[in-house]
């Protein structure tokens, strides 16, 4: 199992933006000087605790910070951009990276964006598809283009100067184009059977239950059956709140406090997710009264924290209960302690995925959670 990173951050709404983005930067240098094998960074335009609103501006400016790791956008939340913004965009993008690049797409989740975007009372899903489609085309075709869709109209056919380069796109330096994810942030969500039919990987967000992240598994072997194709847990990729400390008690205080970051992070999420209509997300079964979910309920299901051993415990139990899947996505907070989040990563790498991975690679393939 690979390690990775992934960051939708989250922090105090007081706190100084130059700060919160110097420390995220940093996770990401440090996640690439410990060996993470990919990062991931999500964007939101009108939201004051989720404030990095460019993911692939942000990633730019990892590209000779970083040397190894792979940099994934988070996702691209591709009904509030114009398709030709996001394929120009992320061409260079993969040409400033070197081809260290991932391209994760969404339909967005925040409902503030979708408003200040003019498509709240739209059909994102399907305005989604459209985009990914046109980017696509765009990467796939040459001018003029003369791409005719519902949401969007693509064409250089009246200002084309091909003796001058005018009306070209740019085309990404992977070829035919970067490998695509989505992430997925649904029980049973139709979306990964889709992605997969397309040869697309998912990402269970760590907002979800086990047992919703579980589900995801046979959705994307149903895509992959669909196209042909043998469904490879290599290509999924599941995102964990972990936090590792020295010792437990530590762990815990960092974890679970009133001032913890994480408690901070799902009060945030659980918050604006239970406003828009899914609670279900925070159940651990359909069946859970809506007025049982707590925030301390969620965190206690969904942070793993503790000192190494601990955590390699928990970590193993959690791949019980899921299955195998490819890349642990270690889902980054913010810093209320930059020395104890530091560690944590360090602590990560060193000490627990090597373990895990030494008792996963010893041991028969779960069926039972398949």
């Amino acid at each position: 199992m690979q390690l990775g990173f992934f960051t939708m951050p989250v922090h105090p709404l007081e706190k100084d933006w130059r700060q919160s983005l110097r420390e995220d930067r940093e996770a990401f240098i440090l996640a690439d000087e410990l060996g993470f094998s990919e990062g991931y960074v999500g964007e939101h335009a009108t939201d004051r605790a989720e404030n990095i609103t460019s993911c692939t501006m942000f990633l730019a400016t990892l590209a000779h910070a970083t040397k190894r790791i792979k940099l994934g956008t988070g996702t691209v939340n591709l009904p509030n951009t114009h398709p030709a913004a996001v394929a120009s965009q992320i061409a260079m993008l993969d040409h400033l990276l070197d081809g260290r690049f991932i391209f994760g797409i969404s339909p967005g989740g925040l409902l503030s964006d979708a408003e200040v975007f003019g498509n709240l009372d739209a059909d994102r899903n399907a305005m989604f598809l459209e985009a990914i489609n046109q980017v696509l085309a765009i990467w796939a075709g040459e001018p003029p283009y003369n791409l005719d869709g519902k949401y969007w109209k693509i064409s250089v056919e009246r200002q084309f100067i091909p003796e001058l380069g005018q009306g070209f796109f740019a085309k990404p330096l992977q070829k035919p184009h970067p490998p695509i994810v989505v992430t997925a942030v649904a029980p049973f969500s139709k979306g990964v059977t889709e992605a997969a039919a397309r040869g697309w990987g998912p990402i269970s967000a760590n907002f979800l239950m086990p047992a919703w992240v579980k589900s995801h598994w046979p959705k994307y072997a149903e895509g992959c059956a669909r196209a042909g194709r043998k469904a490879d847990p290599a290509n999924w990729r599941v995102a964990k709140s972990i936090f590792v400390a020295e010792d437990d008690k530590t762990a815990r205080e960092y974890a679970t406090s009133a001032q913890s970051p994480y408690r901070y992070y799902y009060n945030q999420l659980a918050t604006k997710l239970i406003k828009s209509g899914r609670i279900e997300l925070f159940k651990t079964s359909r069946e859970q009264p809506d007025e049982s979910v707590t925030i301390d309920g969620v965190c206690e299901e969904l942070v793993i924290h503790g000192s190494p051993q601990k955590v390699i415990d928990e970590l193993l139990a959690f791949h019980d209960k899921v299955g195998d899947f490819g890349t642990l996505l270690y889902a980054g907070k913010d810093w209320r302690d930059r020395k104890l989040a530091r560690r944590s990563m360090i602590l990560m790498a060193e000490k627990v995925m090597p373990a895990v991975n030494a008792v996963i690679g010893a041991a028969p393939k779960r069926a039972a959670a398949r």
